[in-house]
């Protein structure tokens, strides 16, 4: 005991003091530029100024979102020197760091806007509004889709509320679109037996590669995965590792503090027709602020 008690009182006091000041300063960095990158659920989209009701279901109804106020919200964040990442680049530039992010997009503000299920909406109204944007500012807006492979729509239709396999690829081949799961039949995957739990992860990723065939040449379609309703859990997390790089939730709570502490519980806010343009401004400005403060 005596010759321990000698070492110790041997170790310099400032020694150890700075030592513990360098450990609790890189640590205080690392949480402080932390980016707070905002993300966006949005669900379907639908045309105010020439909208038929009929032509929507009951659940799309809770959840949809104005064209003509996202247009409005794409608009300024074109304007205010925004980045729209995809899923893959979130990955690649700030969850695994293995690449550095490219010069053009230094000093831009990293923002992922994404949009859940298999509407026909992200077709007939989100496409458009992308492909106007891009010819009134000369800068291509990149979303995020979550899709289930098993309730697109095989045929077109009029009456259908389902997005084609044919919409898809067109919106990926125009560099709009980025393609990932949301499982294959948007089953809640927490209530699932392992055997159809695997099946909804799997099966849905080959079908979305099998329908971007050709387009995705460097394998980023279905690399990625948003859970339905928002349900994971460990096991669900343990079995969506094997198939996907990351997945994604709704969980606004964590939203600001340790968002990326676990790349398979990426939180995202939702938004509905409730949150105005305004709104969701304030929301991608508030990132901005912590991440410069």
């Amino acid at each position: 005991m005596k010759s321990i008690k000698l070492k110790f009182k041997s170790f310099p006091l400032s020694i150890f003091v700075t030592t513990l000041l360098i450990i609790l300063s890189g640590w205080l960095i690392l949480d402080i530029t932390s980016p707070k990158i905002p993300i966006f659920g949005f669900h379907s989209i639908v045309d105010t100024q020439n909208f038929q009701r009929k032509s929507i279901n009951k659940e799309s109804l809770r959840i949809e979102y104005n064209k003509q106020d996202l247009e409005e919200f794409l608009e300024y964040l074109v304007t205010h020197n925004f980045w729209f990442i995809s899923s893959q680049e979130l990955y690649n530039y700030f969850i695994s760091n293995s690449q550095k992010i490219p010069p053009e997009h230094i000093g831009q503000r990293p923002i992922m806007l994404t949009f859940d299920d298999s509407y026909k909406t992200f077709y007939t109204n989100l496409l458009p509004v992308l492909e106007s944007i891009e010819i009134k500012y000369n800068q291509k807006v990149k979303v995020v889709l979550f899709i289930n492979p098993g309730r697109m729509a095989k045929n077109e239709s009029k009456t259908s509320y389902n997005i084609t396999c044919n919409n898809l690829r067109e919106g990926l081949e125009k560099g709009f679109f980025d393609i990932q799961s949301h499982g294959e039949n948007h089953k809640k995957l927490t209530d699932l037996n392992t055997k159809d739990l695997i099946y909804e992860l799997e099966t849905a990723q080959l079908h979305l590669r099998k329908c971007t065939a050709g387009l995705d040449a460097n394998g980023t379609v279905a690399s990625h995965i948003a859970y339905p309703f928002g349900a994971s859990n460990q096991r669900v997390e343990k079995f969506a590792a094997k198939y996907y790089k990351s997945g994604y939730l709704y969980n606004s709570r964590f939203f600001w503090r340790g968002w990326l502490a676990n790349k398979y519980q990426i939180p995202r806010l939702t938004v509905n027709h409730q949150k105005p343009p305004k709104g969701l401004i304030h929301i991608a400005e508030k990132a901005l602020k912590i991440n410069n403060d």
